[in-house]
């Protein structure tokens, strides 16, 4: 991704307001999902590593606090296959090359994947005590953080791996200023370069993400894995008001391609699932490039907000 597009990103975060819900509002997700590293990945984790960047304005002097729903695995929400037997590591790192490295922003888990500082670290198992219960890593200084001026902030990553087992770990994340609640951080914002998560089971449910399009963007490539042909991908933006595209099968990954055009430039995409059938379990993971196959990252709120389709009426003067 290019300087040039992460400054712009980076001054229209800025302004974005309160946003530290992982998943958001917006996106109406229900969980994300992390399995045990013996799972079958067609219960649709491709590779059992998920990884978050949250970004703290450099104005902010308070700490700051990551807090986790359900981390815990075996549980309430949790997908179980046969008896328990998982355990899933949440780990905070802060500091040079928490974000700077790129391995940690590829979309599979090598190489330095872990790079900066670790500040903090969790191994989960079936504890109740951590059941459908929000966990707290902190407090953090925010220059704990890796100093990012092209996001206006600094940068923490959280890493969750599933480190054994083959349960699905269901859980929800919020960067909060406080320790036992969920406060927003204003000017704040969560972002990831590729993300696993569940959908709704009903039919009819639509969940969204939302990568930003920058300057120089021509075109973009969606990639989900395992939609389980559940239902249809739907891509709205300002300038287009629904392309539609099949899901992808069961363990199999499936491209669409979307042109970019001028109108959507600088800002949010909404890349829809929509749910055409009853249907338990359905895991996905979802990432996005441009023309260049560069990664790009779905933040949690929208920048710009979330795009609305910008419908034209031309009108003929009378002669």
């Amino acid at each position: 991704m290019s300087t040039k597009l992460i400054i712009l990103m980076g001054s229209i975060l800025s302004c974005s307001g309160f946003a530290q819900q992982v998943p958001s509002n917006d996106e109406k997700i229900p969980f994300l999902c992390t399995f045990g590293k013996s799972s079958d990945p067609n219960w649709g984790d491709d590779d059992f590593v998920q990884t978050f960047f949250f970004v703290i304005p450099q104005t902010e002097k308070n700490p700051v606090y990551i807090r986790v729903f359900d981390p815990e695995v075996g549980g309430k929400n949790d997908e179980i296959h046969g008896s328990y037997n998982s355990k899933t590591r949440f780990s905070v790192y802060g500091g040079k090359g928490a974000i700077s490295n790129p391995d940690a922003k590829k979309n599979t888990p090598t190489g330095n994947y872990k790079s900066g500082i670790e500040l903090s670290s969790k191994v989960f198992t079936g504890d109740t005590a951590n059941d459908n219960k929000w966990y707290t890593f902190g407090p953090f200084n925010p220059v704990e953080g890796e100093l990012q001026p092209e996001f206006n902030g600094y940068i923490f990553k959280l890493v969750i791996e599933g480190m054994e087992g083959d349960d699905g770990n269901l859980y929800r994340l919020f960067l909060s200023s406080q320790p036992n609640n969920n406060k927003a951080i204003e000017g704040a914002n969560a972002f990831a370069y590729e993300y696993s998560l569940r959908l709704f089971d009903t039919k009819g449910s639509v969940s969204h993400l939302y990568p930003f399009v920058g300057t120089g963007v021509t075109a973009v490539q969606i990639k989900v894995f395992d939609f389980d042909d559940d239902g249809i991908l739907r891509i709205v933006s300002v300038a287009k008001k629904g392309e539609l595209a099949k899901s992808s099968g069961n363990g199999n990954w499936l491209t669409t391609e979307h042109k970019v055009v001028n109108e959507e430039i600088n800002t949010s995409l909404d890349i829809q699932f929509i749910k055409q059938k009853d249907s338990k379990n359905n895991n996905v993971v979802v990432n996005v490039t441009n023309q260049y196959g560069e990664l790009m990252p779905f933040f949690t709120a929208p920048i710009g907000g979330v795009p609305k389709f910008k419908f034209k009426i031309g009108v003929k003067a009378e002669k």
